[in-house]
C-alpha cells in the first residue's frame, strides 16, 4: 500500500518532500504527489509514515 496527498488540502509547504526516505514525493502542478510505486509507507525506515507526521494540515497525507 502507499500514501497519497489530498491535493485540495495541500498547502505546498514542502515539508513532506524532504522527509520521505524513498524520494517518492515530488512537486507537480502546484501541489505535491506521492509515487505509489516508490512509497513504502516508511517501512524499514521509520515507525510511522513521515509525510503524515510532518504535514501541518491534518488528514492531507493519507493511505491510498
Amino acid at each position: 500500500m502507499a500514501y497519497k496527498i489530498i491535493a485540495s488540502q495541500c498547502t505546498a509547504c514542502g515539508a513532506c518532500e524532504f522527509e520521505c526516505p524513498t524520494a517518492a514525493i515530488k512537486f507537480k502542478n502546484d501541489t505535491y504527489i506521492i509515487d505509489a510505486k516508490v512509497c513504502t509507507e516508511c517501512d524499514g525506515h521509520f515507525d510511522a509514515p513521515q509525510c503524515n507526521s510532518v504535514c501541518p494540515v491534518p488528514k492531507t497525507c493519507v493511505k491510498a
